[in-house]
């Protein structure tokens, strides 16, 4: 995918291979390839191979490239010819370029050609970390979006500056055009340092990149070009958008194309995996589908490649009085009428505090040492019902529905919406609430600041996700600034984006329970979100990707600015990086109440190897207590602790 998820490694696999790590019989089973990694079911040969010699001693001219090397995903924005070689650094030191379709590995290749009578495993695994090694085992490939060679090792390989220079010597000595070392981790990047050489790391490459499947299926719908969400009130389930910028709301569209890079983990994202849309990153897409706009067509989105094609106006389209069929929210308990501190949550009590907070209080007692969860407790359930029973909201909201264009006019329904919030979050609010409040928040957080969050039963469930419909009020001071927080994250249950996603969705409005979490905020130095395995292939678990940036987390998962994105391996002991932070601001804490923003100087990366490794180990730890389901997690980095501030379970949808 030309795109900010391009490249782990062209190692990957065969270095998995030989190390034991994984069977060999996992790398011929057919499977939906990882975005940014190749992999051999995906590649083809570029002549016969039978033909071409088993190596060559120098690489003369692209034809000699082409004769040995193998092309992943040919024909399509994301095809990269590559062939491996090997170094055996016996005086004298030989490089030999191989058929890489007929070897696909290059211990197959150092056994076949009789370089070495036998390599047993232990030996084998000595060519990856022994700096007196033998061999060297590498890739060269073509990079079109630079354009030019490169040539990189396996992320695990621990490359010492020494083997690294006699490597750039030989290389360069025998390949015919300039080719510069791609590095595949942070420890390459510093031993290419060290060595004082020039490289070329995969965060570059992956900014040249100009496409990213996000999600990848197909929609027919029409095609719209938006230079931005909130200034567009008529989107329809319909319409399939274009997008100059990664919205942080968003109501259900049939297909998403957006021309900025993002991140896998912002909220826009993980509702379309949840609507099951495809949703996809194009470099420049607004100029290159400007001869669409306004056109019914259909977008197809798979791993390697995108199309859009015109299509006649289908005879009958979807309208918003053919909903889908009901589904059932869980039904709120309303029998618990006392706030309840988180240390008291447990997973069964998210049927009166909903699944984030009974999610943070099982985590509050199974991550220490290794991670905190910031204090906090939980209005339940029945606060919420008696308000909006004592408001008449049911009633309202009746009335609101018959209005003269509501089921039809997206402006006519968003204004109605915005009225009934009002209604709730300017309520004159019950005094026994007040005084309950105010009693838990002095005498149990002892009258910190706070975050207002939703935990409501129409979010976290196994097909809709909920992410960012509704609102979170950020550190929060004062007692009567906490009710009216509180009442605004309860009129949110009719933001807009959210009552539309639960018609698309099939819930029914009057079904919905909000619950709300208090929590002490956290003077983040850093803060993000991870997911506890490769979000592209569920194989993967012994990879944790990490989004991150300095402050308060609020921008990672809006998502609007790219944030750094790196990659942790528990096999390789490797982080990756994807890419550093695009922000020049970062948002803090007002000591008055809410968030501020101030300038970020110096470097952009915001998280240290180390931090990565211990962050991985938390969110399968995190994994491990929410009963093994792969998570999508929210943390926060203050000086040495680690806090986890959410985990849901992590969908991964594939769209229709």
């Amino acid at each position: 995918m030309q795109s900010i998820f391009r490249f782990v490694s062209l190692q990957l696999v065969v270095a998995a291979l030989l190390l034991g790590t994984i069977p060999q019989a996992s790398a011929q089973t057919a499977r939906k390839p990882s975005p940014y990694e190749y992999r051999p079911g995906t590649a083809a040969p570029t002549t016969d191979s039978a033909q071409a010699p088993a190596h060559l001693p120098r690489i003369g001219s692209r034809d000699d490239f082409m004769r040995l090397a193998r092309v992943y995903n040919p024909g399509t924005p994301l095809e990269m010819p590559h062939l491996i070689f090997t170094i055996d650094r016996r005086d004298p030191a030989r490089i030999y370029y191989i058929n890489t379709p007929r070897y696909s590995l290059h211990e197959t290749f150092v056994r076949r050609e009789r370089l070495v009578a036998q390599l047993d495993k232990a030996t084998l695994n000595a060519q990856y970390k022994d700096p007196q090694r033998r061999f060297l085992f590498g890739t060269v490939s073509w990079q079109r979006d630079l354009p030019g060679y490169t040539y990189e090792f396996w992320e695990g390989d621990q490359l010492t500056p020494a083997l690294l220079r006699q490597t750039d010597q030989l290389v360069r000595a025998s390949f015919y055009e300039a080719i510069r070392f791609k590095t595949n981790s942070t420890l390459h990047e510093q031993t290419a340092r060290t060595a004082g050489l020039p490289f070329v790391t995969q965060e570059a490459l992956l900014r040249e990149q100009r496409f990213l499947p996000l999600n990848t299926g197909t929609a027919q719908g029409r095609l719209r070009i938006i230079r931005s969400v909130e200034q567009t009130t008529d989107l329809s389930p319909q319409d399939i958008v274009v997008l100059d910028e990664v919205p942080i709301a968003l109501s259900p569209v049939a297909g998403l194309v957006t021309q900025r890079p993002s991140t896998l983990l912002s909220h826009v994202n993980l509702l379309a995996k949840g609507w099951r849309i495809p949703n996809v990153y194009v470099r420049d897409a607004q100029a290159a589908l400007r001869q669409y706009d306004r056109q019914w067509v259909e977008l197809q989105v798979s791993n390697n490649n995108y199309t859009v094609r015109p299509i006649a106006r289908p005879a009958r389209t979807p309208s918003r009085s053919a909903q889908p069929s009901a589904r059932n929210l869980p039904r709120p308990d309303l029998s618990v009428t006392t706030l309840k501190p988180l240390s008291a949550l447990r997973a069964r009590d998210s049927s009166h505090c909903g699944v984030k907070a009974a999610n943070l209080g099982t985590l509050k007692s199974a991550l220490p040492p290794a991670a905190q969860v910031p204090d906090g407790f939980c209005v339940p359930f029945s606060y919420y019902q008696t308000a909006m029973q004592q408001l008449r909201i049911s009633e309202r909201l009746s009335t609101l529905q018959q209005r003269p264009g509501f089921a039809t006019d997206a402006k006519v329904r968003r204004d109605a919406l915005t009225e009934l919030r009002a209604q709730i979050s300017n309520a004159t609010p019950d005094p026994a609430l007040v005084r309950s409040l105010q009693s838990q928040w002095q005498g149990q957080l002892r009258g910190r600041g706070v975050f207002v969050r939703s935990s409501s039963n129409s979010e976290d469930l196994p097909n809709f996700s909920g992410a960012g419909l509704y609102t979170t009020v950020p550190n929060v001071v004062g007692a009567d600034a906490l009710v009216h927080a509180i009442q605004t994250v309860w009129a949110s249950v009719y933001n807009f984006e959210a009552y539309e996603a639960r018609s698309a969705a099939g819930l029914g409005q009057d079904a919905v329970a909000m619950a709300v979490l208090v929590q002490v905020a956290a003077p983040s130095d850093s803060s993000g979100v991870m997911i506890t395995r490769d979000p592209f292939d569920a194989g993967r678990r012994h990879i944790t990707y990490i989004s991150a940036k300095r402050g308060l987390g609020i921008r990672v998962v809006e998502g609007k600015r790219q944030a750094e994105q790196v990659m942790y391996s528990t096999w390789s002991k490797a982080v990756q990086v994807l890419s550093r932070s695009a922000e020049d601001t970062q948002l803090v804490a007002n000591a008055s109440g809410g968030v501020r923003e101030v300038a970020i100087a110096g470097s952009r990366q915001v998280l240290t190897d180390s931090l990565i490794a211990r962050l991985a180990a938390v969110g399968s730890r995190t994994k491990q207590a929410l009963g093994g389901v792969e998570q999508d997690i929210e943390w926060a980095v203050v000086g040495d602790d680690i806090l986890i501030l959410q985990s849901r379970p992590y969908v991964d949808g594939s769209s229709r």
